[in-house]
């Protein structure tokens, strides 16, 4: 059995016989602690038919545990630096792949399809970079990926509003977007103590797990999302407020909506945070003709 790479003096010591110095730009804060490490390997509920995409290997702390337990790991890093690093701790490792590129702007379909040819079994397992955390989950939420689902280290005030339930003040378009097309739930609490350099923030890891079908059923999904986002676009605005100055046309409208919040029986001063995903789609699919007449 290969030692970890996750502990303060073997992280040190890889560290500095290459020299490399952390980027803050890059968000860069690797995990020290095994456990921690376990931990989010075991959420992931792999098999040896499981091919696993991670993001920002780092040094390959988190990349060395995916590899026991799964088929194939494709990683992607953007930070170049880290290739003579990640060729010498994942040498042992024949499953894993590092592909030097920025995720966000990669062609993830077309490297799951080459990759993961004969693999039926996907899951998304990162400790994401704080800076681009949103913009990396959505692109794997929605863009429709054959995955099972993702695990995930956050900040925990993103994990909070990922999870978020109606009614709390997390609770935003971010919460619906994963929500309606996953489960989603907070599995553990990471202090900020487990990581080089320390960020100043503790961290969760989130579990999310793709629902077979959306969790509600809209018209339009691209209106639903446009909706639901300006309905949140100023938090101490009341819904209709929202709307009116968030949707365009929506002054022109304004009377056109009030009646269908009527008839919905949804009053026109509560707030956005205080409606359901249920009540988000019934507003979305009955004002969808409004401004798509």
């Amino acid at each position: 059995m290969q030692k970890d790479i996750a502990t303060p003096i073997r992280t040190r010591a890889i560290l500095n016989r290459y020299g490399f110095s952390f980027k803050k730009s890059l968000g860069q804060n690797f995990l020290i602690d095994p456990n921690v490490l376990r931990n989010i390997t075991e959420q992931a509920e792999l098999s040896e038919e499981s091919g696993v995409i991670e993001i920002g290997p780092g040094i390959g702390a988190l990349t060395e545990h995916l590899a026991r337990r799964s088929k194939k790991v494709v990683a992607f890093e953007i930070d170049r630096r880290l290739a003579p690093i990640l060729e010498d701790t994942l040498s042992p490792y024949p499953n894993v792949k590092v592909i030097y590129e920025d995720v966000l702007k990669a062609d993830v379909r077309k490297v799951m399809k080459e990759e993961f040819a004969s693999i039926k079994d996907l899951m998304v397992v990162a400790n994401l970079p704080y800076y681009v955390t949103t913009p990396i989950i959505l692109k794997f939420v929605t863009g429709h990926f054959p995955i099972r689902g993702m695990v995930v280290m956050l900040q925990k005030e993103v994990a909070d509003r990922v999870s978020a339930q109606p009614g709390t003040k997390n609770y935003g378009s971010l919460s619906i977007a994963i929500q309606y097309y996953m489960t989603a739930e907070v599995a553990m609490i990471v202090p900020k103590t487990v990581f080089m350099p320390q960020p100043n923030v503790d961290s969760a890891v989130v579990k999310l797990v793709k629902r077979e079908k959306p969790k509600v059923d809209v018209t339009d999904e691209d209106f639903f999302f446009q909706m639901t986002k300006a309905s949140f676009a100023q938090r101490r605005k009341t819904l209709m407020n929202n709307l009116t100055s968030g949707m365009p046309g929506g002054k022109e409208k304004k009377e056109a909506m009030l009646e269908v919040l009527g008839q919905l029986s949804i009053d026109p001063s509560r707030r956005g945070e205080t409606l359901s995903l249920e009540e988000f789609a019934a507003l979305s699919n009955a004002l969808y003709p409004i401004f798509h007449p």
